[in-house]
């Protein structure tokens, strides 16, 4: 998406609560001057990497306007092969010839694809809705809102004093239906998907408020004062879109002079805010494991560095992974014992800062 002003805004606390409930859960450092996380939209991040790599001209050629068409694999561990490196064709007719291919090209990755890597994979019954939204009055707009509605979570995120970033993941249905309202009416369903609690029911609610008293008594410094999001004015201009939503790992991250990374390699549901950050934990473990092989002189491509990597990213990504999948099940019924499962869990986890400073340290690497 390309907007006339770019923004990134620094995130001091994450709020999310159950709209089948008033449970909630708070994540926020103990000085508020100290940033948790980054929001930062996407033409910032490609700024960013491209004005670098023209500082790098010398050492990194970038191919723009062009595709891959090809990729012809070297045969492990065959010294005489007349192709001892991956050589990529592009639709040009050029031909690049590498030690090492890092497939970073995404959920339907032709790298993971061509190279044979098997994925387990399945979709989920939601789509996904995404604008940029303008706040009703500026504000100083430093918190991360989650709800969990019936039909899925949605998120604001902040962008800038008047500016934040809808994500809202609901059914297919409903998620055409939001993109074909007027402005107003998608106004209104955003701010009533954050307000509302006609999905309250009083047993659930009168359970959750004694669990909640009891906490207090427990741990009186374990409890959190509920707030509401700032309300919402308006969009920007075209900012709205919706793409379907599903879970993908590929069984292997490494192939003989192969490594992927980002989504590549992993899919997940945008409700955890994890998708891009995960791609990140990859590139920052592949780039210790190739510095390392190139400062002792190693083969790029060699299969004993590249596993290191594959191992340890597997032992992040994959717990991560589940816990997010089980969050979305975990969210996706209103059945009364479910409902009820969850409220005392979420108001148990906010009682316990300990286990929260885990969550954040966890989802932080």
């Amino acid at each position: 998406r390309k907007t006339a002003v770019s923004t990134c805004k620094s995130c001091c606390r994450v709020k999310v609560w159950d709209a089948c409930s008033d449970a909630l859960i708070t994540f926020d450092k103990e000085n508020l001057q100290d940033e948790m996380a980054y929001v930062v939209e996407n033409d910032v991040i490609v700024a960013a990497l491209t004005k670098q790599l023209q500082t790098l001209s010398e050492q990194v050629e970038v191919h723009y306007r062009t595709r891959v068409v090809k990729y012809t694999w070297p045969r492990p561990y065959q010294v005489s092969d007349s192709i001892p490196w991956v050589k990529v064709t592009l639709a040009s007719g050029q031909t690049l010839h590498t030690k090492l291919l890092i497939g970073a090209d995404g959920p339907n990755s032709m790298v993971r694809k061509e190279a044979g890597i098997p994925t387990v994979k399945w979709n989920y019954d939601q789509s996904a809705v995404v604008a940029v939204l303008h706040l009703s009055e500026p504000t100083e707009n430093n918190v991360a809102w989650q709800r969990f509605l019936p039909k899925g979570p949605i998120a604001m995120l902040p962008l800038s004093d008047t500016e934040s970033s809808l994500v809202w993941s609901t059914s297919h249905q409903h998620a055409e239906e939001l993109l074909q309202m007027d402005e107003e009416s998608f106004v209104d369903a955003i701010n009533s998907a954050f307000w509302s609690n006609e999905n309250q029911s009083d047993l659930i609610e009168a359970a959750g408020s004694l669990f909640r008293t009891a906490l207090s008594v427990l741990m009186p410094n374990g409890t959190s004062t509920r707030q509401l999001p700032p309300s919402v004015a308006g969009i920007g201009p075209k900012s709205r879109v919706m793409f379907p939503l599903g879970m993908g790992h590929a069984s292997e991250y490494i192939r003989h002079r192969v490594a992927l990374i980002g989504d590549a390699a992993h899919r997940v549901h945008p409700l955890a805010g994890q998708g891009a950050n995960l791609g990140f934990g990859d590139v920052a473990c592949l780039t210790q494991v190739l510095s390392q092989a190139a400062f002792n002189g190693k083969d790029l491509g060699a299969m004993q560095h590249l596993l290191e990597y594959e191992t340890e990213r597997q032992r992040h990504n994959l717990p991560m992974m589940a816990a997010i999948d089980l969050m979305k099940r975990l969210y996706s019924t209103n059945a009364a014992p479910m409902v009820l499962l969850r409220t005392l869990g979420l108001q148990a986890t906010n009682a316990l800062p300990p286990l929260k400073e885990q969550i954040i340290a966890y989802a932080s690497k």
